[in-house]
């Protein structure tokens, strides 16, 4: 066996009752590399990295580490023999500090009481060599924002001398500014011989960060060994999806004239947040706000949408004035939102696909008696609107959280084709989504634009913005500071913009 391979895993399956969620899996991980993982949702990536992190019992196949052939019984087992896994749900203890959740079961402890004042120093020495001294050691968790959390994950692995650090989604929560940081702590990891196995539906990310790439598909290793930076983008997007690679937008229809805006936002402002934002949505029209994390897109969404109260400034939508704050009166407008956080801000996890999708039109879906659920009509309603959505598994009787990132989004989009919705707003899309469930949606998102529907979205994913919208605002520091047609831009030019501020 090579000195330099960490970990070897061969013929590894597991199964659950009625899946084979991996068949046969082979991969070899080296130190001092940084080994990237692609694969559609259900292609076992998830199952994978459980068994490697011992959360998994594979049920046959062999795992070695460091030439020695290994069982973790647990994730602690796996976390002595110096393997760390940061996964995409973190799993951070909202209510102990930043220090102890880094030390959380390898405590600073003297006679059997934790030395807090030494952890904390440990604690803010880890976050400083990731570029984070500003991060509080004795602040909860729970009170950090969603990156500060995610370096929180990373500091925990650094903190635990880890060989190998198994990375599931890592830059999903983080801005342009943070990503580059992540990075620059992963090549200082591997120049000093650490391995990291990198998982990533962005393939720009993969080329940036990736020394080779193992794809995964229905559970088997399709190709391994593959340069991240080599390797065409048609290629590995075929390998994950078994068919020609097709990342592409659905085709934009020319717009002739200039129909009557259905979304009318004038000098928009929220306090802190953005100010003096205005912009048109029409009928059949996408438009796309573009800028990096903290801009303000996010914000001006929820605030049209009435989630938060407006400082000044006015939304209109099909004529008629929104009150300020009423997410009830947006609703009954026809407008809809599906949120940037999916699984906390707009999913029920622990109920049927049928619930989560009739959650915005129960008051249709009632009986004579007021109060009183039709369960037949409610379940028709929504196998409708899952299956033009083609939602998969098609049951929709299933628990969403069994769901992969793909189909839940499809749930929530399914959700406001119940009602009378007539302007969709969008947070993120595709935010942990597959490139081969990538193209159904944008091509749902499309169809529904042809059908008449608005949508305004907001993407962090440039190509994204430009590929779907028919118009794009670029926003920078709470303000929009260029509006062009999707055409006349292109991605370099949007991160000028949104970047150093240079406006044509």
């Amino acid at each position: 066996m090579d000195d330099d391979v960490l970990l070897r895993m061969r013929g590894i399956v597991k199964e659950f009752p009625g899946v084979r969620a991996l068949d046969g899996v082979d991969l070899d991980v080296t130190a001092g590399r940084v080994h990237c993982l692609l694969g559609q949702n259900g292609a076992g990536k998830s199952t994978l990295i459980k068994v490697l992190a011992g959360a998994h019992a594979p049920d046959t196949g062999t795992l070695s580490w460091q030439g020695e052939e290994v069982r973790f019984s647990s994730p602690s087992s796996a976390i002595h023999r110096g393997i760390a896994t940061i996964y995409q749900e973190l799993d951070l203890v909202p209510g102990l500090s930043v220090a102890d959740n880094l030390y959380l079961g390898h405590e600073n402890a003297s006679a059997g009481f934790v030395r807090r004042a030494a952890q904390g120093e440990a604690a803010q020495e880890v976050l400083k060599k990731l570029g984070h001294p500003e991060i509080p050691v004795s602040r909860e968790v729970g009170r950090l924002s969603a990156a500060q959390q995610q370096i929180v994950s990373l500091a925990r692995a650094l903190a635990r001398d880890a060989r190998l650090i198994v990375m599931d989604e890592p830059s999903a929560v983080l801005a342009h500014d943070e990503v580059a940081n992540l990075f620059r702590v992963i090549r200082d990891l591997v120049a000093e011989g650490v391995a990291v196995v990198y998982i990533s539906h962005r393939l720009e990310e993969i080329r940036q960060i990736g020394d080779e790439v193992t794809v995964l598909k229905d559970g088997r290793t399709l190709a391994s060994g593959l340069p991240a930076a080599g390797t065409p983008t048609q290629q590995l997007v075929s390998l994950m999806t078994g068919r020609p690679v097709e990342y592409l937008f659905p085709s934009r229809p020319r717009r002739t004239g200039s129909a009557k805006a259905l979304l009318d936002v004038e000098n928009l402002s929220l306090e802190g947040k953005f100010e003096s934002v205005s912009l048109s949505v029409a009928p059949g029209e996408i438009v796309g706000i573009a800028g990096l994390v903290g801009a303000g897109r996010s914000e001006v969404l929820e605030t049209i949408y009435g989630a938060r109260r407006r400082t000044s400034g006015a939304v209109t939508m099909g004529g008629r004035a929104l009150p300020a704050g009423s997410v009830r009166a947006a609703v009954r407008a026809g407008m809809g939102l599906a949120p940037e956080e999916r699984k906390s801000q707009a999913l029920l996890l622990g109920e049927p696909i049928v619930r989560n999708v009739s959650l915005a039109s129960l008051p249709r879906m009632t009986k004579v008696v007021p109060g009183w659920l039709d369960r037949r009509r409610e379940k028709a309603t929504a196998q409708e609107a899952t299956g033009e959505l083609e939602v998969r598994p098609g049951d929709v009787t299933r628990t969403v959280r069994t769901l992969s990132g793909g189909n839940q989004q499809k749930v929530v989009l399914a959700r406001w084709l119940l009602g009378d919705t007539r302007l969709l707003l969008l947070d993120e899309p595709t935010r942990g989504v597959d490139v081969g469930a990538r193209s159904e949606i944008y091509a749902v998102i499309r169809r529904l634009a042809d059908q008449g529907m608005g949508v305004l979205l907001v993407s962090s994913e440039v190509p994204e913005v430009l590929g779907l919208a028919d118009r794009v605002l670029v926003m920078r520091e709470g303000r929009v500071v260029h509006t062009a047609p999707a055409g006349e831009l292109d991605e370099h030019r949007v991160l000028d913009l949104v970047m150093e501020g240079i406006v044509g």
